[in-house]
């Protein structure tokens, strides 16, 4: 069967420019006959059912009143079509949906991995330093300390140089001498005013201080 470019767009409820794009991309079967454009549809893209009632309407006498018109089987026939066609094109338009949900999820996941990632490594990086500025300080101290002499030891008096900068709160109550039970009871004063007192920073579940901003004698 062959359609003109009208007669396709009126049964297959189709724009003109609609079947001009498929022609174009080869996605319709066509011949140019007096410069009038043909669309070829192969019978058997028709379920046979259908076909033989066309048929059928197609024999019987123009005159007779009883008999089926043509034009009605042919118009059942595209209706069930637009019918399944449109069924289709919602699917589609489901599955693109859930496509664009999954694809925005999974950057939504990469972004926050990557955030995560990169909040690590900033925190490892500020450790590292403060625990570099730390053994830097125990180094001097202990080159300081062999140049000392004369020391009176019966009234021994313990230096203490503070590391500078973010260091974790547990490593600088130990590297201060705090002993177990009272870095406990620090921890828990840390705990009570984290949210209200900016000086007290925690990171992964750890508390951290800064001691080039800020004091804490008053919570030690």
């Amino acid at each position: 069967m062959r359609f003109s470019i009208d007669e396709y767009a009126k049964t297959f409820k189709m724009s003109k420019e609609m079947i001009q794009n498929k022609i174009r991309t080869k996605r319709l079967n066509y011949i140019i006959e007096s410069g009038v454009t043909y669309i070829l549809v192969p019978r058997s893209s028709l379920d046979e059912e259908k076909h033989r009632k066309i048929q059928e309407a197609a024999k019987q006498p123009a005159v007779a009143p009883a008999a089926v018109s043509p034009k009605t089987s042919v118009g059942m026939v595209l209706s069930l079509y637009q019918k399944e066609n449109h069924h289709l094109k919602l699917k589609i338009k489901e599955l693109e949906g859930k496509i664009d949900r999954l694809v925005k999820d999974k950057e939504e996941m990469l972004i926050a991995e990557r955030t995560r990632i990169e909040d690590i490594y900033t925190a490892k990086d500020e450790q590292l330093k403060s625990i570099l500025e730390v053994l830097s300080t125990k180094l001097m101290l202990s080159n300081a300390s062999n140049t000392v002499h004369d020391v009176d030891v019966t009234q021994p008096a313990p230096l203490s140089i503070e590391p500078k900068g973010i260091i974790e709160l547990k490593r600088y109550l130990k590297f201060i001498g705090v002993g177990s039970e009272d870095r406990k009871l620090v921890r828990r004063r840390f705990a009570e005013r984290f949210g209200s007192d900016v000086r007290i920073i925690q990171r992964e579940g750890e508390f951290y201080v800064d001691l080039s901003k800020y004091d804490y004698t008053d919570l030690l």
